[in-house]
């Protein structure tokens, strides 16, 4: 069984029309992942509140400022606003926010409890998310808050965030990047926003890698810098836990980017994963046009399956 952790509440943090980052993304792969061949073996999970309010608002201090988090917080309750022109706060959107923090951490203790994957299906994503800023449709972020928190776990000593999103992490990097128990990698497609991860970007500890790729990519061009970079880098940092920033917008169809692979890739990228480790954590971060997310989603869970 692969855990899912999904609540209906995700779909509460409104955009507005005409955003790309809709609730219907949440609904379309779900809809996929019931009528797959494999829903059987699905184990659909509310997320389970793992820290009180206090305790989860100190793991959220670890990677946003205090600040930051009460103008969420009190844009929210005047009704809604934004962060910045992509970003959108609704009324419920730092509730929902907090909810899939939990999600995420949720998942860090299912993946460690279990030592198998589980997949966070949530949004709003996070990898966008600076200390002190929102951006890029993004609020908290979500993977930096789980290395952090999987860090207090015990037998964890050591957190990997692979981000194959299209778009740079550049939040996720920026907070983790003075971090020597963390590493972050990140492919992504360049020139392409938000304009940051360059490849001499190397973090502080040298615990980053940051591989741009050209537009009009494809498999090809991937599948070497998973054999020769990716996997040769996260294998020398040797991970107690990887969590996946698990964007989908790198899909030839994706309206956002301009790279070229299809949904059935991925299952290639968690094939090269699952050979490093089984204690893999994959939450949601982009992905724009429904049918690609979707069958990539399915692509990535049916190789967890195996």
């Amino acid at each position: 069984m692969l855990p899912v952790i999904y609540s209906d509440e995700f779909l509460d943090h409104k955009t507005g029309n005409y955003h790309p980052e809709t609730p219907e993304r949440l609904t379309a792969i779900a809809n996929a992942i019931k009528a797959a061949n494999f829903a059987e073996q699905i184990s659909w999970r509310s997320p389970t509140p793992v820290l009180e309010n206090s305790s989860l608002m100190s793991v959220l201090l670890q990677a946003h400022t205090a600040d930051y988090i009460h103008k969420i917080q009190a844009i929210a309750i005047a009704g809604g606003g934004y962060l910045d022109g992509d970003t959108p706060v609704s009324p419920r959107s730092y509730d929902v926010a907090l909810l899939a923090v939990s999600a995420w951490l949720d998942g860090v203790n299912t993946v460690l409890t279990s030592e198998n994957p589980a997949f966070v299906l949530a949004r709003p994503p996070g990898h966008h998310a600076e200390s002190d800023a929102g951006m890029g449709f993004c609020l908290f972020s979500n993977a930096a808050i789980a290395a952090f928190y999987a860090l207090q776990q015990p037998g964890v000593n050591r957190v990997a965030i692979l981000d194959w999103d299209v778009h740079h992490g550049n939040g996720t990097q920026a907070i983790v990047e003075n971090q020597p128990q963390i590493a972050y990698c990140s492919l992504h497609q360049y020139p392409c926003y938000p304009g940051t991860g360059r490849a001499s970007e190397r973090g502080l500890h040298n615990n980053v890698l940051n591989v741009p790729i050209p537009p009009g990519s494809n498999i090809a061009v991937y599948q070497p810098i998973f054999e020769k970079s990716v996997i040769p880098f996260l294998t020398q940092f040797q991970p107690d836990l990887l969590i996946i920033s698990a964007g989908y917008d790198a899909n030839a169809d994706d309206p956002l980017a301009s790279i070229n692979l299809q949904p059935a890739d991925y299952g290639l990228f968690v094939d090269y994963c699952l050979g490093l480790t089984r204690k893999i954590l994959f939450g949601l971060e982009g992905g724009y046009d429904l049918d690609s997310l979707s069958e990539s989603v399915i692509s990535t869970i049916e190789r967890c399956l195996v």
